[in-house]
């Protein structure tokens, strides 16, 4: 049975520890009193997309001495977390371990490998949804394929994982193109999160509102084109209509970036939109609707559709 320990006690962090503890030795590390203490006295409760509910009895810390050697310390704390994650997975992984990044942004693997070197760590993405209820209870909201990028030094490695992730009904894929992965991802995200912490939504409503589609559509193509300018091809012919597939496949979710807003926490808008404009300066590439919806999150600022109309010139 493969030990694994989930960095980061969040949605995202549970609904993965609950897809795997009936097939792992799987423990929680993070920092969340509330969570924590929730799971010390009761079961996970995970509410699945058609409304049921399972309960989950999974072993949860915040000292990472208490955890024994583990094959796989998979991060899904926020970007701006990444350096305190590395350490982390330092100090807990077996000689053969691997460190495997799930979370949004540029940047991460970067931070894992310097601290860990290659070998020992891993870049994938996921479309999966999750939203936290309140500690102890999470909400899956929408199913979506994991992607996990394979390297001759983690081939046989990842090849475990994915097959533990399948096995858990969690739909993943091996690929070799990292750098089109993450960006893949990232112009998802830029569609997607800023604008539904701006405007207070759920994913599903980008979908379904003609001006708040049309801005997520344009802020993912944005991004598409500052990829390209740095010879990467995103894994998807056309990454507007991603988004909106992403949108309507996770209707239900709020974002990690909608959910960060409304209990004060920092977002990651540096690690998305933030980057999109920064790797466009460098290419040369203007990129408005990134910067306009970097700015808004970077002031804190909560918009109406007539705001939209006015701001992207609807």
């Amino acid at each position: 049975m493969m030990h694994v320990v989930i960095i980061g006690v969040g949605a995202m962090g549970c609904l993965f520890g609950a897809f795997l503890s009936p097939l792992a030795n799987v423990t929680l590390l993070g920092h969340w009193p509330e969570q924590l203490a929730a799971l010390s006295h009761d079961r996970l409760a995970l509410i699945g997309v058609d409304g049921r509910s399972n309960h989950y009895t999974i072993q949860a810390t915040n000292d990472p001495t208490a955890v024994p050697p583990v094959d796989l310390a998979l991060i899904l704390v926020k970007s701006h977390q990444s350096e305190q994650a590395a350490a982390l997975a330092k100090q807990i992984l077996a000689p053969n371990g691997l460190a495997l990044t799930l979370q949004n942004g540029l940047g991460n693997l970067e931070i894992l490998t310097a601290e860990l070197k290659p070998h020992h760590t891993a870049l994938g993405t996921t479309a999966q949804g999750a939203t936290m209820i309140k500690p102890g209870i999470v909400r899956h909201a929408g199913h979506g394929p994991t992607y996990l990028a394979s390297t001759p030094a983690t081939a046989g490695r990842l090849t475990a994982v994915a097959r533990l992730f399948n096995q858990a009904g969690l739909t993943t894929h091996l690929v070799d193109n990292v750098d089109g992965l993450v960006w893949g991802k990232l112009a998802v995200n830029c569609g997607i999160n800023p604008l539904t912490a701006l405007l207070g939504v759920p994913n599903g409503f980008l979908a379904e509102n003609e001006p708040a589609r049309h801005v997520m559509m344009a802020a993912a193509r944005e991004t598409a084109v500052v990829a390209q300018a740095l010879g990467v091809t995103l894994p998807y012919p056309d990454a507007g209509q991603r988004a909106l597939e992403v949108a309507q496949a996770t209707a239900a979710n709020h974002s990690s970036m909608l959910q960060d807003i409304l209990r004060g926490a920092p977002t990651e808008i540096e690690a998305i939109c933030g980057a999109v404009v920064e790797n466009g300066r460098y290419a040369g590439i203007p990129t408005p609707v990134n910067e306009k919806l970097h700015q808004f999150v970077i002031n804190n600022q909560r918009l109406k559709i007539e705001d939209l109309l006015v701001a992207f010139n609807l």
